[in-house]
């Protein structure tokens, strides 16, 4: 598959903070910084944020690179916003917001790599214009935004019971 030993190490960490924010959705209904699903969500995007700056299929700094920067920030923002925890207040809202939207963007990169690279030999896409990148990218761009419509009332419904 051509992966360099840091493609390796950026793979196997994106790939175990993706199924953690997936099993934290499932469990939570969203990634949950207080639990360890979130803590591993957060510490395996940032190092797979920086370690993706040093991966250039390309060469030089490219579009990637700033994609994996705007990750890398969300996380932190929503961390910080999470360590600043006042209670259940609108920082809540950003905060599931900046999340689902790093693990969101965490996806365009993992499904055009995974769907130009496997099966090795016979890729299901020949680049990243292929209409089965398009439409997955579709599907999952959905289901952000029903997910992010539905942290939001839950949090809303949250947010009303303990100010009530």
């Amino acid at each position: 598959m051509g992966l360099s030993n840091l493609g390796i190490f950026h793979t196997v960490i994106g790939l175990v903070a993706l199924i953690a924010a997936i099993l934290s959705f499932i469990r939570y209904g969203k990634v949950n910084l207080s639990h360890p699903t979130g803590k591993i969500y957060f510490f395996g995007t940032v190092t797979t944020s920086l370690t993706a700056l040093g991966i250039s299929k390309h060469g030089g700094f490219n579009p990637g690179h700033v994609f994996s920067i705007l990750i890398a920030i969300l996380v932190v923002v929503a961390f910080f916003l999470y360590a600043r925890r006042k209670g259940n207040n609108a920082s809540r809202f950003i905060e599931n917001f900046c999340l689902s939207l790093s693990f969101f963007l965490s996806l365009i990169p993992t499904v055009n790599e995974t769907f130009t690279r496997v099966p090795i030999g016979h890729p299901l896409a020949k680049d990243i214009t292929d209409p089965l990148i398009g439409k997955t990218l579709l599907t999952l761009f959905i289901l952000f935004i029903v997910g992010s419509v539905y942290q939001f009332i839950k949090q809303k419904r949250i947010n009303k019971t303990i100010h009530a």
